[in-house]
Order: C-alpha cells, then sequence, then structure tokens
C-alpha cells in the first residue's frame, strides 16, 4: 500500500444488526469512501454469513480500502434466515460486543499496510461504542438511522417518565384513549400525541427492558463527537434546529440513498450491496405489463409480524380493491406460522397480484406502474418513497414508525393511516381513496414535491450535499490539528 493510502483518514462503521440499520449505513460508508475515506465496515457474525448466502461468497471481499470485518453479536449460533428477535439482541450486543469491538479497533491499529483508525461511525444503537473510543482516545460520529421526528422521540424518553406520562398506568390505558394526550412541550415538534412517540412508552412496568434500553442508549449521544441523521433540512426544519440546539455538531445527510447517486458510475462501491434477503427481480418485468400508476406495493419491512388474521385481512382487502398489487411477504412474517396464503385467495386473484419474498424496493418504488406504498412506515422506506414521488398507506408497527406515521399524515401530507383493528374493509377503502379519490391525488401531488425537495437537498449546492462537505471539511480540520 503507497504513502497515500496510508495518509488516509480511516472510518470504522458498527452498526446495530438489522437491515433497516445496515443499509443507510452502507450508503454513508460509501459515501465517505468516494470522499477518500479508508472503510472498515463491522456485521455481526450472523449478518455477515446471511449477506454471503444472499449476494454470493465474493459479495464481501470489498475493495483495497473498503473492507468488511465482523464480530460476534453473543446469542447462539442459528442458520435462521431472518431477523433476529429485538429484545434478545439488544441485551446481547450492549452485554457482549464490546470487548470483541474493541479487539478489533486495537488489531487494525496494528495491523500493516492499513491506516489508522481516525474515527468511528457507530448506530446511535450500539451505544457500548462510545466506551470503547474513548478508552481508545477515538473520535466517535453518531449516526441515528431514523427520522429527526424519531430521534428527538428518544431524546425525551427520560423528560416522559419525569412527567408521569410514562409507564402508563395499567394495560388499559393501550385502548381507553390515554395515549390521545397531546404532547406539547417537545421542542420543534407540534401535533404530537402520546401514541405518536416511540412504542416503548407502551409499557405499565418502569423496568422495562426495551424502555430503559433506548433511553439509555439516546443519552449517550451527547458523548459524541458528532450527530449524523439521514434527512434533509426543508424536510424536517422545525425539529432539526430545535436538535441542532442540543447538538452543535449536528450533520443532516439525506436522503442518502440520493446522495449516492451524486458518485460516478465508475464508482467500484457500486457493487456493494446490503440486503440480507436474496431479491426477487422477476417483479419487475411483471411491473412492466401493468398501466402506470396503477399497483399497490405492500411491504411492511424486515422486522414487522402479523397474525395469521391480520395477514388475511390485508389480503382480501387488498384484493377487494380490484387494482393490482405487489405484496413483499417474507418467510417469518407471520407469528408462530409460515406466511401461507389460502389456496382460494391465489387461485382468484393470482392475474391481478405477485407475492415475492423480497425485492429490490428502490427500484420497485421507482418503477412508473407504482402508485401507491402501503407500509410500516419505516424510515428507509419513507424515504425512498418520498423520493420517486409515491404516496403512503401507513400502518406503523413498533419504534418510531407511529412518528414517522403521524409526521406523513399530518405535516408533510403524503400519507393516510389503517387505524385500529386490522380490517378488509378498512384496507379497501383506503387503497381505494388513495388510487381514486382526491385526497389521494392532493396527496400524490404533495408526494410530488417532496420529491423535488428531496433531489434538490442532494444535488450539488442542496443543503444536505454542503454538509456532507462540512462534516469532511471539520474533520479534515481536526486531522491537521491533531497530526501535531
Amino acid at each position: 500500500m503507497g504513502s497515500s493510502e496510508q495518509t488516509k483518514p480511516h472510518a470504522v462503521f458498527l452498526q446495530y444488526p438489522a437491515q433497516g440499520h445496515i443499509t443507510p449505513m452502507l450508503n454513508l460508508a460509501k459515501l465517505l469512501h468516494s470522499h477518500a475515506f479508508h472503510i472498515t465496515f463491522v456485521n455481526t457474525h450472523f449478518n455477515h454469513q446471511r449477506l454471503l448466502q444472499s449476494r454470493g461468497p465474493d459479495s464481501l471481499k470489498g475493495l483495497q480500502d473498503f473492507h468488511f470485518e465482523s464480530i460476534p453479536d453473543g446469542l447462539p449460533p442459528s442458520d435462521y434466515n431472518g431477523t433476529q428477535d429485538i429484545e434478545a439482541l439488544c441485551r446481547s450486543t450492549q452485554t457482549f460486543c464490546a470487548v470483541p469491538f474493541r479487539n478489533l479497533v486495537v488489531n487494525l491499529n496494528s495491523s500493516c499496510g492499513v491506516p489508522p483508525v481516525s474515527c468511528i461511525v457507530a448506530d446511535g444503537m450500539m451505544g457500548f461504542s462510545v466506551g470503547v473510543a474513548e478508552e481508545l482516545g477515538i473520535p466517535l460520529l453518531q449516526f441515528w438511522t431514523m427520522s429527526a421526528c424519531g430521534f428527538m422521540g428518544y431524546l425525551h424518553l427520560q423528560e416522559l417518565i419525569n412527567r408521569g406520562y410514562v409507564p402508563l398506568p395499567d394495560e388499559s390505558c393501550i385502548t381507553n384513549g390515554y395515549l390521545d394526550k397531546p404532547i406539547e412541550w417537545i421542542p420543534g415538534m407540534k401535533d404530537i400525541r402520546l401514541k405518536d412517540l416511540p412504542s416503548f412508552i407502551r409499557t405499565n412496568h418502569l423496568s422495562d427492558f426495551m424502555l430503559n434500553f433506548e433511553m439509555e442508549e439516546a443519552s449517550k449521544a451527547i458523548k459524541s463527537h458528532a450527530i449524523i441523521l439521514n434527512t434533509w433540512d426543508g424536510f424536517e426544519q422545525d425539529v432539526i434546529d430545535a436538535i441542532g440546539l442540543m447538538f452543535p455538531r449536528l450533520y443532516t445527510i439525506g436522503p442518502l440513498h440520493r446522495l449516492i447517486q451524486q458518485t460516478p458510475e465508475s464508482d467500484p462501491t457500486n457493487s456493494i450491496q446490503s440486503n440480507l434477503w436474496k431479491e426477487d427481480t422477476q417483479c419487475l418485468k411483471w411491473l412492466d405489463q401493468r398501466q402506470p400508476g396503477s399497483v399497490i406495493y405492500v411491504n411492511y419491512g424486515s422486522i414487522t409480524v402479523l397474525t395469521p388474521d391480520q395477514l388475511k385481512e390485508f389480503a382480501w382487502g387488498l384484493a377487494n380493491s380490484n387494482h393490482p398489487f405487489l405484496w413483499v411477504v417474507r418467510s417469518d412474517l407471520v407469528r408462530g406460522d409460515s406466511a401461507v396464503l389460502s389456496e382460494e385467495f391465489m387461485k382468484e386473484r393470482k392475474d391481478r397480484c405477485l407475492i415475492v419474498s423480497w425485492c429490490p424496493q428502490e427500484q420497485v418504488l421507482a418503477h412508473p406502474s407504482v402508485g401507491g406504498f402501503l407500509t410500516h412506515s419505516g424510515w428507509n422506506s419513507t424515504l425512498e418513497s418520498v423520493c420517486n414521488g409515491v404516496p403512503l398507506i401507513c400502518w406503523p408497527f413498533f419504534a418510531e414508525q407511529q412518528m414517522n406515521c403521524r409526521y406523513a399524515c399530518r405535516h408533510w401530507g403524503i400519507g393516510m393511516e389503517i387505524e385500529g383493528k386490522v380490517s378488509r374493509v378498512q384496507v379497501e377503502m383506503i387503497v381505494r381513496e388513495l388510487m381514486e379519490g382526491d385526497k389521494g391525488k392532493e396527496m400524490r401531488k404533495r408526494a410530488m414535491e417532496w420529491k423535488e425537495s428531496a433531489q434538490a437537498a442532494a444535488e450539488e449546492g442542496g443543503s444536505s450535499y454542503r454538509n456532507l462537505e462540512r462534516m469532511q471539511s471539520n474533520w479534515d480540520i481536526q486531522m491537521r490539528e491533531t497530526s501535531y
């Protein structure tokens, strides 16, 4: 390795081991690589093997200055091809990952031909990295892969406890209207109810593990050198401004998948992909045969779990709408069973529906046949839909997805929510309104406006493009100052 390679800044990326975190983290790593960073991207052993299975044996060979490493997550070995139990994963990473991650960074610093580690870019959900970075004297940048409004919700979990909102008085509060209480005191946020805040507040036990885990991880953000968010200023301006008062080194660099498009087609990292499931690309040919704007795309992300009854109600609601639909049904989508639809359903609807186990979502949402997206309101899905001008039907599952749903429906004007118990009648009605009604037309108009806003932010001279340059410039200054 030449001397120029030796002097490159070296960023070690550590993501929370779930699909929705890996995808934006890899995009950020690619961006920094395009800005002359040496990259080490750290997966868990479990996801490292899943990537090899889904992408092929050569997929993680990397490049001379972009390579992959892995550490154990502390859970028992498994051949399971799905997302691990979230609570078990949080317990395990919090308890077991610090030592192997520290050892990896130490080994990188002693490796011949590899530039010394300049910084750690860690997922905000991997808070143990704060202690590792402090011990080794390496600057830590936290990347919170969620929305700015979602991040602000996590930052105020302790205050919700202090003010007596959490824990809930009893389990009946989930359904008796208690969660409809307005929350008017969080800076930069309006028209927010208790039910819109991260779902981990929905407990009547102060000792609830996930509530305490998320609260503890958020409290560590103040110890980071900088905070990075995958959003853009014009989209979440008020809450970004409020977060900026709490964290002076705040970089809003999004949508990341749009910024990636500014890199040359010849960039060697374009071949590096992040999907943990093998994609069914045949669905694109199926979409080619449909009329523009006629198809409802349905995907609940990588973590959402349905009951068999919910699967059935969604299926018949979609079918009864008489609109063609492309539906991603993971093998682990249904709780306690495989995701199987009846022969009757498949036979009657075979001409108007296509069901796949996974798909290239960005390409699907960019396809002209797609006119709407029934989503769990995960942040990656929300951004990808916005960036293609596709309006949303929202069915949030957990975490900050409720907040994303609230903003999509109330603030951005691009969504409608399926509320309460899922019924085929409600699903059919909302799909028809989106695809045929006046509200759907208005949502589509607003979605196209936000698409233009996202594109402008990511283009040269746009707010996110400038923020990326500002982060790079600040880093170069720090590198020069610490080199003396």
